[in-house]
Parts: C-alpha cells; structure tokens; sequence
C-alpha cells in the first residue's frame, strides 16, 4: 500500500502538470493579467486567501487518526463529525447575514481566531473540548466559504470599479490553486506526522501559524465593507418559492444533496478503510487531491473549442463514475475479504468525479437560479445535504465496525442511484434548453467559469 500511494501521487501529479502545462501554453493572455492595478489587487487578495486555504487543507489528512490516536471508537469518532455537520448547516445558514452585519473584513479577521481555537482543541484529549471544536470548525468552514468571496466582490466592483467581467478570472485562478495547496498541504502533513515524527496533532499545530499570518495580513491591508442586508426570512422564503416553481432547481438540488452527502460520508470512511492496511495518509491525500485536480482539468478541455462537450454530459459521468466506484468498494471492503489496493482506485476516481462534478454544478446553479434567489437556495439545498451526511454517520456508529463499512458503501450506492434517476429526469427536462449550453467557440478558445 504504500508504495501504490507513493506511485499513485507521482503519475497524477505529473498527468496534472502535463495537462496544465499544454493549456498555458496554448492559451493566449488576456486583457485581465496585463493590469497592474488589477494584479496588486488580485494579489493582496490571494495571500490572505490562499493562507486560509492551506490551513485548512493541512488538518484535514489526520483528523480521523488524531481522534483514533485518542483512543476514540469508530461510534465516538463518528458523533464528533455529525457534530461538525451539523455546527457547518446551522452557521452556515446565517453566515451571510453575519458577514454582512459585521463586516467581511471583520469575519475573515474572525475566521483566523475561530479556525486557531478549533487547532488548539485538538491539542485536548477531553471528549467535551474536541466537540467544542469541531462546532468551532464549523462557524470557520462557514465563514471561509462565504466572507472571503463577499469582501473580494465588494471591492473589485465598488472600491476598485475593474469590470465584473474579470471575477471569474480571479475565482477559477483561486479554484486552480485551491487543488495546489491542497496537493501540497497533503504532502506537508504527513511530513511533519510521520517524516519528523511530531504525530497527527502536528498538522493542526503547523496550521495555526498560518491563520494567524492571514488575520493579520487581512487586518493590515484589506479595507472593511458592508452591504445592505436582506432578512434571512425573506432569503430562504424567496428560495423556497424558486425552489417549488422551477423543476430544474429542484432536480439540481435533489442531485446535489445527494452527491455531496456521500462525499461527505467518503471523507470519513476513507482512513479507516485504508489506514490499518499502512497507508501514508498524507500522500493518499495529496493523491486525492491530485485525482481532482486532474478531474478539473479534463473538465476545462472537454468543454473547450476542440471537444464542446456540455456541463450537463460531464455532470452525468461525474455520477455515473461515483456509483462504479461504490460498487467497487462494497466488494473491496467485504470483511476478511479486504483489497486496500482496489478501494484506493476506487477512492481516486470519486475524487476524478468531484474534479468534473463541482464546475458542472457551479455552471448550471448559475444559470438555473436566479443570481437575486441564489442565496436563498443555496440555504435550502445544504439543509437536505448535511441531514443525509448525518443520518449516514449515525447508521455507522450504531453498526457492527466489521460490517458497518461495507453496509455503508452499499446504502451510498443506492443513495448514488437515486442520484443517477434525478440526473436522467434533469436531462429529460433541459434536453431542448439551449441557455444551459456552453456557448458555441468563435474565435479565442472557450474557458468555462469555474
């Protein structure tokens, strides 16, 4: 095992560069990148924002063994991340309206003390505290994903008035090097767990440092601003309605609540899984990590001016791979039946699947929601989310760790199922609608929206 981790991540990494290497050098550079008031902008953006991501990504290969480190039972573990779901749907519900009553500025600020009270618990071997943190981890996990993006807007469109045309050149670089820091955050962990021997609590030790540079750099250098706040019962009632009114937003929500509760259930099984058999489990990681990367970017070929390939074919094979990949777990996990080699495959092509699955989404959540109701949706659709995740973490804790596993995967497989049906029943309804197609290329190469 691990040597196939180690021969895994070295030939994903290099298909990764060799991918992105081709697409630099074929594509031309645009009006965006020759700024320079645009490019200090952009940058003093990505070192507060690229710090917090990194941070994040460093806890996230040995949280499971910190808590086995403990001498916590799979049940005990299992609560502490239904805790962790639940804390991540409940804030981030109102996240929004937090950032926006306190300041974007602010909430990042506050995002750096939470997110280093969350590392500073696991420092604790009390049940009590690691449950504390992991609500603590939940508010930072909704604020990450909602301040930074708020104050960037704000302050591309309002302070700095570049044209909203180049946002999505800043997210899909941020989205790019999202995979990066992750790919090497991996690598980081298992270096200072196992390399220098420091154990699993080191990465949430070493992550600190870098949240607190973050504050400070936010503090130091970004400005603060607001925005005009919306009642949060005139937000989620405005996403109901769009909800209820529109088949296409409910099946995509049907779809997405589906699809990323099992990844959520992914995310805990996969130590488990492959830990007992001597897995590097930052190299798995980066290996992850690496398989999305490689998804994203056979995402931006297949839609580009040689391929033409839709977000709605992609998002069908992102399932359709997911449900192959779930049958193949539920014989490779089969008790005293165990192949480590066979459910680390099968771990590589859901994380292939999520590298085509998120911009898929994110293309068609763009142009099936209305940008005013998006919100508001989006608050509607994480409730089912997070109550599947939780609902699978607690079949497991109740079930018989030999067989709770495998019984696992086999109940995700049906839930991916389910998936695949709500997929068909989408694809029957916008089969004909011509606004959720990428736009015919003339000229310079298409680059889709990430």
């Amino acid at each position: 095992m691990l040597v196939t981790a180690y021969l895994a991540f070295v030939v994903l990494l290099a298909s990764c560069l060799g991918l992105e290497l081709s697409r630099c050098q074929a594509k031309p550079p645009g009006r965006a990148c020759s700024n320079p008031s645009f490019l200090r902008f952009q940058l003093d953006f990505y070192q507060v924002y690229f710090l917090a991501l990194a941070a994040d990504w460093l806890q996230a290969p040995y949280l499971y063994k910190l808590y086995q480190h403990y001498h916590f039972l799979e049940g005990q573990i299992a609560i502490l991340y239904v805790c962790g779901l639940a804390s991540t749907v409940l804030f981030g519900l109102v996240a929004s309206s937090l950032v926006d009553w306190l300041g974007r500025k602010k909430s990042c600020v506050l995002f750096s003390l939470t997110y280093s009270l969350c590392c500073l618990t696991k420092l604790s071997w009390d049940y009590f505290v690691l449950l504390m943190g992991r609500a603590l981890g939940g508010l930072s996990t909704a604020l990450l994903f909602s301040a930074f993006e708020a104050w960037y807007i704000h302050e591309h469109v309002e302070r700095h008035d570049f044209p909203a045309e180049w946002i999505p050149a800043t997210f899909a670089r941020a989205a790019f090097w999202n995979h990066v820091l992750a790919v090497v955050a991996g690598v980081a962990a298992e270096a200072v767990a196992c390399w220098m021997g420091l154990g699993p609590v080191a990465p949430f030790v070493a992550a600190i440092p870098l949240l607190a540079l973050a504050g400070a750099l936010a503090l130091h250098n970004w400005g603060e601003n607001y925005d005009r706040q919306r009642a949060f019962s005139r937000t989620c009632a405005g996403g109901l309605r769009c909800l209820l009114s529109d088949r296409r937003v409910l099946l995509l929500g049907t779809i997405q609540a589906l699809f990323e509760s099992v990844i959520f259930i992914f995310v805990f099984l996969w130590t488990p899984v492959l830990d007992p058999h001597g897995a590097p489990l930052g190299i798995v990681f980066s290996s992850f990590m690496a398989a999305s990367l490689l998804g994203s970017s056979l995402y931006r070929i297949a839609t580009s001016k040689r391929y033409h390939l839709q977000p709605m074919h992609l998002l069908s094979l992102a399932v359709l791979i997911v449900v192959f990949s779930l049958f193949m777990l539920t014989f490779s996990t089969s008790p005293g039946q165990e192949n480590p080699v066979e459910s680390f495959i099968a771990f590589l092509l859901i994380e292939l699947a999520c590298g085509l699955y998120f911009p898929s989404m994110s293309f068609l959540r763009r142009k099936v929601i209305p940008e005013t109701e998006q919100a508001g949706v989006l608050n509607w659709f994480r409730v089912p989310l997070h109550l599947l995740a939780c609902l699978g973490l607690l079949v497991l804790h109740d079930s018989d760790h030999k067989t709770g596993t495998r019984n696992m995967f086999s109940i995700c497989s049906a839930v991916m199922v389910m998936a695949l049906l709500a997929v068909v029943g989408l694809f029957t309804v916008v089969r004909h609608n011509a606004e959720l197609r990428v736009p015919s290329p003339t000229g310079e190469p298409y680059a889709p929206e990430l």
